[in-house]
């Protein structure tokens, strides 16, 4: 029998049920901070808040787009096979189990939330 990965995904709280950093999580965020600069990654990385304010469905992606002169970013459902944003912001770390040989061997893989193209207009692109 060949192996055979299974990804475990978490329904995400609605916004308003989301709980966002406090004070019992300082442990929490000292030793990320730790990992990201031990690895060179504290200015490249940081936190977001997994939540959801609808569905997004499989084969769907959001996007984001943003106005410059309005200092506004949009974010919008798009179908992941035809959209023309091509580059990921923002992910989801997820468990998955592989099955080899009838052991299940776990770990995390990470799922794209968010992506955009440095042609529409994603913060840092070229004219941004």
């Amino acid at each position: 029998m060949g192996n055979r990965t299974t990804t475990t995904e978490r329904a995400l709280p609605r916004f308003e049920e989301a709980e966002g950093l406090g004070p019992r999580d300082s442990q929490f965020v000292s030793d990320l901070v730790a990992v990201l600069e031990k690895h060179g990654n504290l200015d490249r990385f940081g936190l977001v808040l997994l939540h959801d304010h609808f569905p997004v469905g499989d084969g769907e992606v959001l996007v984001e787009t943003h106005d410059l002169a309005a200092r506004t970013l949009n974010v919008q459902v798009e179908k992941a096979g035809t959209t023309k944003h091509t580059k990921p912001s923002q992910w989801r770390f997820v468990r998955t189990t592989t099955s080899a040989g009838g052991k299940g061997v776990e770990s995390h893989a990470y799922q794209v939330i968010l992506q955009c193209s440095p042609v529409s207009g994603c913060p840092g692109s070229v004219g941004s």
